[in-house]
């Protein structure tokens, strides 16, 4: 990884921490220092890389970010890095930049998920507008993750009786068809609601049934595992 230009203070480098980081790989050294003064000149922070398993073995701050990737890469090309990294379930948005790309590639890049694929040579404006477009579908997916871990941590607070009622109400079924189908009474129904409502912290059963969509919950549906 490029080493930082000036020593920082320990203050500067924990709020560092907190700011979005551009992720670069590319074998060729000049175009890394490219990139990196690019990005730096509009305030981004950079972590630059020559091949893939440098990357692969740093551990990735848990930050909003997104990968800059030259497809041609020794070793580890970066279509195959874009592979491995699905498989090991890092989702880190990649924008893929190359001097030699055919339709071929580009196709799988893109189902693959990438931002985009930008052919050498490309405008600086062009790679800074792809650059900010994947760090905020970065930060909006990190936003999703963390609120619907806060469900599940929620989620584990009911009782498993509780756990089937949220899911025929996530169903659609009113309290007397929820009583029948557990052969519990109506009252009983109604009380195990009100758990719910209160645990999972939510002001109206509207507001309920949007966090069981959250967590994958419903009839028929496999309850999220704990």
């Amino acid at each position: 990884m490029e080493r930082p230009k000036s020593p920082q203070s320990a203050a500067a480098a924990e709020q560092q921490l907190k700011e979005p980081v551009v992720f670069i790989i590319d074998d060729d050294l000049s175009v890394r220092r490219a990139l990196t003064n690019l990005f730096e000149s509009v305030g981004l922070h950079v972590a630059a890389f020559g091949s893939a398993p440098e990357m692969l073995q740093q551990r990735l701050p848990d930050v909003a970010s997104c990968l800059v990737l030259d497809i041609r890469l020794p070793g580890l090309s970066g279509l195959d890095l874009q592979t491995e990294l699905a498989k090991v379930n890092i989702h880190i948005p990649i924008i893929f930049i190359t001097g030699h790309g055919d339709i071929p590639m580009t196709v799988r890049a893109m189902k693959g998920g990438a931002v985009d694929f930008l052919t050498k040579p490309f405008r600086d404006q062009d790679l800074l507008d792809a650059v900010v477009k994947a760090i905020e579908q970065d930060r909006r997916r990190r936003e999703v993750a963390k609120a619907v871990a806060g469900l599940k941590s929620l989620f584990e607070t009911l009782t498993p009786r509780e756990r089937e009622v949220l899911a025929l109400v996530a169903a659609g079924l009113m309290n007397k068809q929820i009583a029948a189908e557990l052969g519990l009474a109506e009252i009983t129904v109604k009380i195990h609601r009100g758990h719910i409502m209160r645990k999972m912290g939510a002001r109206s059963l509207a507001d309920l049934i949007r966090m069981a969509e959250s967590l994958g919950i419903g009839r028929g549906k496999p309850m999220p595992t704990t």
